[in-house]
């Protein structure tokens, strides 16, 4: 038995035999990470250790080797991490140019919210009770448009040609300029 493997296998009843591992393999896991996201990489690695001494009890000799077992569990890591950030990407962010800590986007967001709240009050009054609870469920609650149809007891389908209609509408009803600041594109 390879003696990575024999660690491994140990380190399930032996967690002192884990460490060894830690050693001899960081720096290539390391450089796995970097390659693939310099900036995270570090905590990507912690994150990769904690994984592997949490589940290895279910290493398994048999399908492969420790090394390939641990190149296995930073892939994993970094999947996370690649589609946490892809859901983030989708949150609005702060400008590139904000200092970290920097309280002016706040600020300028919430500028831009009270300009535009009178606006979308008048929009959504504007709407059929219908459409304004299911695209308030959507919107406020984040539910999906199918869990939103459930809670008002309507088929998913109607659901979602609601939502269409409502969000038609709201577009529709709003000024140019609130358009303007809401998608950051103009009319």
């Amino acid at each position: 038995m390879d003696p990575d493997e024999d660690l491994l296998t140990r380190a399930a009843r032996e967690p002192d035999a884990f460490e060894p591992l830690v050693d001899r393999h960081s720096t290539a896991l390391h450089g796995y990470l970097v390659r693939r996201a310099p900036a995270a990489a570090d905590d990507l690695l912690s994150e990769v250790w904690l994984q592997a001494y949490a589940h290895r009890s279910t290493f398994d000799a048999g399908r492969g080797s420790a090394r390939g077992w641990l190149f296995g569990v930073a892939r994993n890591v970094l999947a996370r991490h690649r589609q946490a950030a892809a859901r983030a990407a989708d949150r609005p962010q702060p400008p590139a140019d904000a200092a970290p800590g920097d309280p002016w986007h706040a600020v300028d967001a919430r500028l831009d919210a009270a300009a535009v709240a009178p606006d979308l009050r008048a929009g959504l009054a504007g709407l059929p009770e219908a459409e304004r609870e299911l695209l308030l469920l959507v919107a406020w609650e984040e539910l999906t448009p199918a869990e939103a149809a459930a809670a008002v007891g309507i088929p998913a389908g109607t659901a979602r040609s609601r939502l269409h209609r409502a969000r038609a509408r709201l577009r529709d009803g709003l000024s140019a300029t609130t358009r303007t600041t809401l998608t950051g594109d103009p009319a």
